[in-house]
Order: C-alpha cells, then structure tokens, then sequence
C-alpha cells in the first residue's frame, strides 16, 4: 500500500501531475485511486471527456468513478458526505444557527464548518487502507495551507477526544435539562456524541499511516517563480513539522531550452535562477523537472505523456526517500532543531537568519530552512555536529 500526496501552492499545475502520475502507475499494473482533496474539484476536467458524465454519475460524484484499467477518480461531495458520516452533528449546527436569526439556507451553509471536507477524505482513506482496497492512493491536494490543516486533523481530534469529549458529554447530560427549562438554546443529544464517536473511530490509525514514510510520502510541486518557490520551502518546512516524509520536489513549466524567441530570454534566466535556488533549499530529496508543454495538458493523451517525461525510467510508486531531512522538537524546556547530514565532518558551524529563515553554513556546504513562527524570532544559542546529524538550540521563550 502506498499513499503519494501532490501539494503546492495554487496554480502549480498539481492537479495535472497528480491525474498524470495516476495514469502511470494504473499503466505499470497498480490499482490507483486519485482522490481530490481541493473543494473547487478539478480532477475530473483534467482527465477531460474520458470521463463518464452520466447522469448517475453526476448526482454521485463522492463514490469512486472509474476512468480507464486499474484507475479510479474520487471528487468528494461534502453535502452526501455529510449524510453518510455527519448527520447528526451537521443537525446541530444548523438548528443551533437558524436558532440566532440566520436564514435556514444561510444555515445550511455554514453549518459545513472548516475541516468536515478533510475529515471525510480522512475516512475515505482509512477505510481503503483498512480494506486494501487499491495499491496507491494519490491525494490531489487543496492549496498548501489546507493541505497543512488535513494532515493536522488527527493529531487535533484525537486531543479533542481524549480531553473535551467525555466532558462535554457528561455536562450535556446533567446540565442539559435544566439548561434548557431557562434557555431556548438546544443542546446536543447524545445522538450527536455518539455521531462523534463513530467518527473518531473510523479514522482510528490514520495518524499512523499518515506519518509511516514506508506507507506514505509527499511531493511538492512547485513553479521556478520566487514567490512559488518560498511557498514551496515554507510547506516543506511544516510538513517536517508533523512528521511527514517528503521524498520529491517536482519543478513545474520550465520553459525548454529549444525556445529561441528573445522575448522569453528573461523568463528563462530567471527560471534557471530559481532553479539553482530550489536545488540548495531542497537538496535532501530528488528533484524532478518537468518542461512546459507546447499545449495545455488535459485528457488522457496529454495526461500519459506528461506522466511518461516525468516518469520516464522510474516507477512513480517507488519511495525515493524514507527519513526526514530536519525535525523540530522539544528537550528540557528548549527548542532544537535536528538536521540529518551524513557526509559533514567539518566543525566550523556559521548560523545566520534572515527573516524567518535559517541559513546553516558548514565549510563549503549551505542550507536554508524556513522557521516555524514560533522560532523565527528567536536567537540560536548553539549548534554541534554529532555523527550524521546537526542539532541546533534555540532560546528559550
């Protein structure tokens, strides 16, 4: 079982790379999913009128939808989502928002609070694990940041469960009749808790899977644009943080060398420029490039020659690398970060910030690592090179 997620910042061209790579690996023999994750969907306009689109079909678009040998698209409908796993707690919300004046449409809408959308992908995904039901699973991601929150869900819930749940419950029970004979303010049943708790216990073992680099791994799509590219860095950074693997960087619409014209010179120095950056910021992970095609990329055709230039002598379900490049954590009350650099022996150690950003000298090699908030204001009080790794301290808040 594999799970391959494909983030980047909006606009990167993650979708088509995403729908690519499922199309190779259902050409190698995989049984592939691609779940979209984003809540505008557009899997299903990359893979252009190969897909199915009757009526059947349209009014179900949760379930998965077959698109060629070995390969599945899944766009996930929130609304039957919600009926499927969240009935009762999408109940509450609503009756308790049409309670403070708001219209029953304008409820309905809100009521699909921020992470119901990740929740429900999350269980999707666990039960295909659990099931075995396909060999890989590819996640079209939402924007980095929201990738950022889905991969943060368990870790969040589970704190929820094992600290508010039960004490919410137990107030609702005793408090809640007596609560309701002074207010017209519902409280939740005990329906609404038990919808909770069967939640909570589909995702049971997520967390786990998520942060398995045998099982899963990330890939970060980028542009060679500046902005794009500090993007890219930061996310890279924040998914160190909650103890995912990344183990590719794929460089999206370089323009080719062939292009002659010299109104794209500049593009093209600049790209190169961004280039070499982007080799110094991630240089713990491969690097793929990716050419801008003549045309866009869209339909099975354009999706298989895409997914043969990118994945020309490598099998896309491979796992190119297992460790984590840095962490951060915690000891004795200081913040430290600890790199993995195998070949450094040399002792001479130069730190310098710059913004948010940590750059780490060590005789002729340079990294730069992009700080949580919660470090980047703060001073570096020393770094020593153990064996393979760099431990860097940091203040103390």
């Amino acid at each position: 079982m594999r799970i391959i997620f494909y983030t980047g910042k909006g606009g990167v061209g993650k979708t088509t790379i995403a729908a690519a790579t499922g199309m190779k690996l259902a050409q190698l023999g995989y049984r592939t999913i691609v779940i979209s994750l984003d809540v505008a969907h557009s899997l299903r306009d990359a893979f252009d009128s190969d897909v199915a689109t009757s009526a059947e079909t349209l009014i179900r678009t949760e379930k998965q939808m077959p698109v060629g040998e070995n390969l599945w698209i899944q766009e996930i409908n929130i609304q039957e989502a919600i009926a499927e796993y969240w009935d009762e707690v999408y109940n509450y919300i609503r009756s308790l928002l049409n309670r403070s004046g708001l219209e029953t449409l304008v409820a309905e809408e809100i009521a699909v609070f921020p992470g119901m959308e990740e929740i429900c992908a999350l269980l999707y995904i666990n039960q295909y694990v659990r099931e075995k039901t396909y060999d890989v699973i590819i996640l079209d991601c939402a924007p980095t940041g929201e990738s950022l929150r889905f991969v943060s869900i368990p870790t969040t819930l589970e704190w929820y469960m094992n600290r508010i749940f039960k004490l919410e419950r137990n107030l609702a029970k005793v408090a809640g009749p007596v609560i309701e004979r002074v207010s017209n303010v519902p409280l939740p049943r005990d329906s609404y808790f038990q919808n909770i708790q069967s939640l909570f216990d589909k995702l049971e073992g997520i967390d786990g899977v998520l942060t398995d680099p045998k099982i899963t791994t990330v890939r970060l799509v980028t542009n060679p644009e500046k902005i794009v590219i500090k993007e890219t860095q930061r996310a890279f950074m924040y998914f160190c943080l909650y103890g995912l693997c990344i183990d590719a960087v794929i460089i999206n619409r370089i323009f080719p060398e062939g292009v002659a014209a010299d109104y794209f010179e500049l593009w093209k120095q600049t790209q190169r420029h961004y280039i070499q950056e982007a080799s110094h910021y991630f240089s713990d992970v491969p690097i793929w490039k990716v050419n801008l095609f003549s045309d866009e990329i869209v339909g099975k055709a354009g999706l298989q020659r895409l997914g043969d230039s990118l994945y020309a002598d490598i099998d896309p379900a491979e796992r190119f690398s297992e460790r984590r490049p840095y962490q951060f954590q915690e000891r004795n009350g200081a913040y430290q970060l600890t790199m993995r650099l195998p070949f450094l022996t040399k002792e001479e150690i130069e730190l310098t910030k710059r913004g948010d950003e940590l750059i780490v000298t060590i005789g002729g090699f340079k990294r730069h690592v992009a700080l949580p908030r919660s470090l980047a204001n703060r001073r570096t009080t020393g770094a020593k090179l153990s064996g393979a790794q760099l431990v860097i301290t940091f203040e103390t808040g």
